[in-house]
C-alpha cells in the first residue's frame, strides 16, 4: 500500500490539544498548521475567552482553516480532552521532575508512528507553559530543540512544528512530480554557440583576432559550466544575431 493511502486514517487517530490559549490569533494559526499537515481534531480546553473560536482574529489567522475552526470542541479539562485517546505527548522546553521521559520530536514520533495509538498532542498556555500536573498526564514529554540562548518558541509554531515532524513521522505526502527537465544541449551546438559569439564580437571590435588574450576558452568554460539547455543555445544565438543586426544598422551611411 503507498503512504500517502495511508495518510487520512493515520490523520484521524490525531489530536491536537491547546490548554488555555488566550490568543485568537493563536488558535486560528494552529488551526492552520493542523490542515496543513492534513490534520483536523483540536480540542481547548477552558480557554481564557470562551467565545475565541468565532473571534475575527482567529478567522483571519486559520486562512482557509476555517472547517478545522468550525469542528474544534471546548472543553473544561484536560481529562476530558484525552479522552479516547492512548497516547498522549505533552510538550514542554524543559524535562520535569518525576514526569514521563522527553525526547526530541524527531526521536520519538517515528517510533510512536509504528504503533498502534490514538495520539494527542498537548500544549500549555502562552505564557506559562504546561502546569506539572498536565505534564504529569502524558506518557512522553517532547521538547524541540532550540537555540540554548533563545527557546522560546510561538504556540502556533509549536503547533506546526509538532504536527512537521508527527506527519513525516507517518510517511509525509507525496511529492508533486517535477518539471521535466530541459534538454541539455550537446558539445555541437555549445560550439556552435561559441563560434557565432566569437564572430559578432570580432565584428563588434571587443575581440581582436590578434591579441585574443585567451577570452575565446575562457567563454567555452563558462558555457561548460552553465550546461546549457536546447532553448537557451536558441536564446543566445538570438542575441547573438541581434547585436550583430544592431552593430550592421548603426554602421550605414
Amino acid at each position: 500500500m503507498e503512504a500517502a493511502a495511508i495518510l487520512p486514517a493515520a490523520g484521524a487517530a490525531t489530536r491536537f490539544v491547546l490548554v488555555q490559549p488566550s490568543h485568537a490569533g493563536n488558535v486560528g494559526a494552529a488551526a492552520r498548521a493542523l490542515k496543513v499537515m492534513g490534520f483536523a481534531e483540536l480540542v481547548l480546553v477552558a480557554p481564557r475567552d470562551a467565545g475565541v473560536l468565532g473571534r475575527p482574529e482567529a478567522a483571519a489567522f486559520a486562512s482557509g482553516a476555517l472547517d478545522v475552526l468550525a469542528q474544534a470542541r471546548i472543553v473544561a479539562t484536560l481529562a476530558e480532552a484525552l479522552a479516547g485517546s492512548t497516547w498522549a505527548c505533552a510538550t514542554a522546553m524543559t524535562p520535569r521532575d518525576f514526569g514521563p521521559p522527553t525526547y526530541a520530536p524527531r526521536t520519538h514520533l517515528p517510533v510512536l508512528a509504528g504503533q498502534a495509538q490514538r495520539v494527542a498532542f498537548v500544549f500549555g498556555p502562552e505564557r506559562t507553559g504546561l502546569a506539572n500536573a498536565d505534564v504529569y498526564r502524558c506518557h512522553a514529554c517532547l521538547s524541540i530543540p532550540t537555540h540554548p540562548a533563545y527557546g522560546s518558541l510561538n504556540l502556533a509554531q509549536a503547533v506546526q512544528i509538532v504536527a512537521y515532524e508527527w506527519r513525516l513521522a507517518l510517511g509525509g505526502f507525496a511529492v508533486l512530480p517535477r518539471t521535466p527537465a530541459a534538454r541539455q544541449a550537446d558539445a555541437a551546438a555549445v560550439q556552435g554557440v561559441l563560434e557565432h559569439w566569437q564572430r559578432v564580437l570580432v565584428e563588434i571590435g571587443f575581440l581582436d583576432p590578434a591579441a585574443p588574450r585567451k577570452l575565446m576558452p575562457r567563454l567555452q568554460q563558462l558555457l561548460n559550466r552553465a550546461r546549457l539547455s536546447v532553448e537557451e543555445v536558441h536564446i543566445l544565438r538570438g542575441i547573438a544575431r541581434a547585436v550583430a543586426d544592431a552593430r550592421r544598422r548603426a554602421a550605414k551611411p
